[in-house]
């Protein structure tokens, strides 16, 4: 068997397939969810089955899922109460068996349909009477940008009756297991039966989404969409279901092929706390918040009040966020970036892996993971740009050039070896864009790719702490050389290169 420090490292990209895991997609939405299969090729391939393998900011669980299926000990953290329930809420769809998850739908369906239909024509004073009797969350103010200031103005009357009529049946559920799966199934139906709902133009009315994904606040639609609550519930539910079989089947092959022997473990807690919890890894798979828009914690409370978890002021300071609700500065991201990453070291085996994914315009964020690595014996041995998903934010939308998308995913090998990292030598940005222009071959080439390109550049000349690269600067350096941007592949393109669909090249 090959010592883990001999391994050879992923050295290419490896194409993105979103869509195609029930169990990720479908389920419950969540912030900035990595493609699946690129996580567990990661995790195959820097760890072993019965590995123990951390993500110390889970999400909605990819990381800890994928190597629980994999044979290894899935472990799973994260500060977010929300991310915990939607990882442990998918993985718990392994227990059970699906005639009791499908005989409790039925039973929740014989409950309630009729009584939630009913009340799409119900008047208001029938709604009124009604919300006086239900259990309702809650009324918690909500973050100063949002556009309503506490959490039942989020809903209408009518949505909030309807969403606390379904939860009550699932609460009476009695196998834990179908109560779990049916209660996130009604958690992920929740997002669209709000008034943050914004229905996709020129789609169907159902088809769309919350602002809270899309322009990250609490933004409440000028033309509310209100739709039906309880197709929207069931819709979920057989998404629900969907994923307990699909994940049913990966566990029954593992059986039939060897043996399942897969676990799973959630923490909530800061990372630097779990050095006191768990005990050292064999793989680091982790994917740290990257500074500012996203505010997980206060994005949230949509889902949080309902389920009782608020996260306490502490959990909210302790959040790796700039900017939020509660105004968290710059300055402590990095530091706190920084002593993340020496904890990552710190929880993980000496000559193992950790591989993390960034993507940011800020060169300090980088130089505080890359420093942070090589101060306490990180080798960095591979970082490679996943470009090319075809799935691209709203703010990439808009902000083309000036937004980056995809990830680069940074590979160190724990060689217990500190270094002494000095990273303030000059460095021309410029003649570094001219070099790995001048080596593409085909005249395209993604802007994340180049800034990945030039800040590892940086670094390994040790001038990644005096790089500072405004994006309007980075553009035009690129436009000088006779390349322009095309909106609509997300690519640099040099004169003369006829534009290409981008799901075309895929």
């Amino acid at each position: 068997m090959i010592p883990y420090d001999q391994l050879r490292v992923i050295d290419t990209p490896i194409p993105a397939e979103r869509q195609s895991a029930k169990r990720h997609y479908g389920v419950h939405p969540y912030f900035t969810r990595r493609p699946y299969n690129v996580v567990r090729q990661y995790i195959q391939h820097y760890s072993r089955e019965g590995d123990r393998v951390l993500d110390p900011f889970g999400g909605s669980g990819v990381t800890a899922i994928e190597a629980f299926l994999s044979n290894r000990i899935g472990i799973q953290n994260d500060i977010n109460p929300l991310a915990n329930f939607i990882a442990k809420g998918v993985a718990d769809l392994s227990k059970g068996s699906l005639t009791d998850y499908t005989t409790a739908l039925r039973n929740v369906c014989d409950r309630c349909e009729q009584r939630v239909l009913g009340l799409d024509d119900a008047d208001n004073t029938a709604i009124s009477r009604l919300l006086e009797q239900l259990p309702l969350p809650a009324n918690v103010r909500l973050p100063a940008n949002s556009d309503v200031q506490h959490y039942h103005d989020l809903f209408s009357p009518r949505q909030l009756a309807a969403l606390a009529v379904i939860r009550e049946a699932i609460d009476d559920i009695p196998n834990r297991y179908a109560r779990s799966a049916i209660r996130l199934a009604w958690s992920a139906a929740l997002t669209k039966i709000n008034r943050t709902f914004l229905s996709a133009e020129g789609r169907a009315e159902s088809r769309g989404g919350s602002s809270i994904f899309s322009i990250y606040r609490y933004k409440v639609a000028a033309k509310p969409v209100e739709l039906s609550p309880w197709p929207t519930f069931y819709e979920r539910a057989q998404n629900v279901l969907a994923a307990k079989e699909e994940i049913d089947r990966e566990i029954d092959y593992r059986k039939r092929t060897g043996g399942f022997s897969g676990k799973f473990e959630v923490y909530h807690d800061d990372i630097d706390a779990l050095r006191d919890q768990i005990k050292p890894v064999d793989y680091i798979f982790t994917d740290p918040p990257y500074g500012g828009h996203i505010s997980y914690i206060d994005l949230s409370i949509l889902w949080n009040a309902w389920n009782g978890t608020l996260p306490s002021f502490k959990d909210r300071q302790r959040e790796l966020i700039v900017g939020g609700d509660l105004n968290l500065s710059e300055d402590v991201y990095v530091k706190r970036l920084d002593q993340s990453i020496r904890t990552c070291f710190a929880l993980l085996k000496p000559k193992h892996w950790l591989s993390v994914v960034f993507q940011h315009w800020s060169t300090a964020y980088f130089d505080a993971i890359l420093t942070a690595a090589a101060e306490v014996g990180g080798d960095l041995r591979a970082a490679i740009s996943q470009i090319g998903d075809p799935v691209w934010s709203m703010h990439k939308k808009k902000g083309k050039q000036s937004v980056l998308a995809g990830e680069l995913i940074l590979t160190f090998l724990k060689t217990d070896k500190p270094k002494t990292v000095d990273a303030n030598k000059p460095f021309d940005v410029e003649a570094a864009i001219v070099r790995i222009l001048d080596e593409t071959s085909n005249g395209t080439v993604y802007g994340e790719y180049l800034l990945n390109r030039v800040v590892v550049e940086a670094w390994q000349s040790g001038a990644l702490g005096s790089l500072n690269i405004n994006r309007t600067d980075f553009a035009d350096m690129v436009a000088r050389q006779g390349w322009s941007y095309d909106d609509k592949a997300h690519q640099w393109r040099h004169a003369g290169i006829m534009s290409v669909p981008l799901l075309g090249r895929l």
